[in-house]
């Protein structure tokens, strides 16, 4: 049935980590909200089919890995067998947590909840069609749009193939455990999930058409990652994948060249993980904006329409659940400063994480990035091999790296490689987004014996 018009303060079409944050400090703040999403819950993708899912499998590797040092610890038995099944059920329950907790969040809110779809009728309206087959039409003086992104698929002959991560993560997945696994894509989710899959039992192979993996990221950071986990996965660099074929019995075979000589494997599963597009609402272009591809935003997260929001990865400029969460509470924030502005979002100081094993993690520039933008730049070492808590477990293998504008000495970027890293970034993305320099690093104290230690030694180590 169709409703009448509706005029309310903010519609928000997107329920993922670009859209709650804003739509409960916006409503606790007594503003009109109505919030909008597919999936009838909070989260997005991150819950439903990415970081929690994917880490819940992950620490179960982990924890499946650490028996490879019960003899350093004095103690001995053997490793537990991998249960696919039984993996996923841990995964599934902490989804079922998540989202049953959210439903609370929900019950308890002050803004209307709807599940179904958006789609931009002009400037101020948008048309909602609900699972429960209702259409409701919304006049709104504010409009936030984070609906987030989707997994982007190589369009080559047999793409239909390929599983994306979507198969492996979402609730209730129930893909088989790959013994052969071919990954396409040598970013943060093939690495990732070639790496856990490895320590749960799979032979896997990445294939990577840059020269390196981890496109885009600090060549230390790469470099170190590609030796470590090229003790235990296949990593081919300069990989250009042509086509995926069925083999007899069911299994692929991914043909690809390198240095234009032709190459395949045989896997039972391949994974397509190229990275993610932004996936925009229907009627976009009624508003002017383009109708694919990230949408531009201001550091307000402003489109160029003053009133229309876009936050996380609909933007395109830093496509992580934390960035989206921290990028919606600040467009919340410029609503209700009412053109007076007091917060904006600082992209610089977003951690990057890599949740393989080992970990590996950067914030804010490298030393190239720095260079390239006329900044000169010095950077602090300091080696895992000096480390207390490394030794404590054998990590050895690792750095923290920062990295200092000279003229200043204020911390403008930072890498760590190696065990603990992606804790180790929060901190350092803080003293990035602060402006912190040298000088104050070297006179915190750390807790003893943990690798933080190691960034004010790195920062008495700096000299301008």
């Amino acid at each position: 049935m169709m409703a009448s018009e509706t005029f309310i303060d903010v519609m928000i079409l997107g329920a993922g980590g670009a859209g709650y944050p804003a739509a409960f400090r916006l409503a606790a703040a007594g503003l009109q909200v109505v919030l909008v999403d597919p999936l009838g819950n909070l989260g997005g993708d991150c819950l439903a089919q990415g970081c929690v899912p994917s880490k819940a499998v992950r620490e179960a590797a982990l924890a499946r890995a650490s028996a490879g040092k019960f003899e350093l610890f004095g103690l001995h038995g053997t490793q537990p067998e991998a249960d696919w099944v039984g993996v996923l059920r841990h995964k599934d329950r902490v989804q079922a947590l998540r989202y049953a907790q959210h439903r609370e969040e929900i019950a308890a809110a002050n803004f209307r909840f709807l599940a179904g779809s958006g789609r931009i009728l002009d400037e101020r309206r948008v048309e909602v069609s609900t699972v429960d087959g209702d259409v409701l039409r919304y006049n709104a003086r504010y409009l936030i749009i984070a609906t987030g992104s989707r997994a982007h698929r190589l369009a080559l002959p047999g793409a239909e193939l390929a599983v994306t991560s979507h198969d492996f993560f979402r609730l209730h997945a129930d893909l088989p455990f790959p013994t052969r696994l071919v990954t396409i894509g040598g970013g943060y989710i093939g690495l990732e999930t070639a790496s856990m899959l490895q320590s749960l039992g799979a032979e896997a192979h990445v294939l990577e058409a840059a020269s390196q993996v981890l496109p885009g990221a600090d060549t230390g950071i790469a470099s170190f990652l590609h030796a470590r986990l090229a003790e235990r996965v296949t990593l081919v660099t300069g990989a250009e994948v042509t086509r995926i074929s069925r083999e007899p019995g069911g299994t692929r075979r991914v043909h690809y060249k390198v240095g234009g000589e032709e190459r395949s494997i045989v896997a039972d599963c391949v994974l397509m993980a190229t990275g993610r597009d932004p996936v925009l609402p229907d009627g976009i272009e009624a508003i002017g904006l383009p109708g694919s591809g990230p949408i531009a935003v201001d550091s307000r997260l402003r489109t160029a329409l003053p009133h229309v929001y876009a936050p996380g990865d609909v933007n395109g400029r830093s496509m992580l659940f934390h960035s989206a969460l921290c990028q919606s509470w600040i467009a919340a924030g410029d609503i209700l400063a009412a053109a007076r502005p007091t917060e904006r979002m600082n992209f610089l100081a977003v951690p990057y994480t890599v949740f393989t094993d080992p970990e590996v993690a950067w914030v804010g520039l490298s030393e190239a990035q720095a260079a390239r933008d006329g900044i000169c730049a010095a950077a602090a070492l300091y080696d895992y091999r000096h480390d207390a808590r490394a030794q404590i477990y054998a990590e050895t293998n690792g750095f923290i790296k920062l990295v200092f504008a000279t003229a200043t000495g204020r911390l403008i970027g930072a890498q760590v490689a190696g065990f603990d890293a992606a804790h180790l970034i929060a901190p350092l993305a803080l003293a990035v987004h602060a402006r912190a320099t040298a000088a104050q690093l070297r006179t915190m104290a750390f807790p003893h014996p943990m690798l933080s230690e190691g960034i004010n030694k790195a920062a008495r180590a700096f000299r301008a």
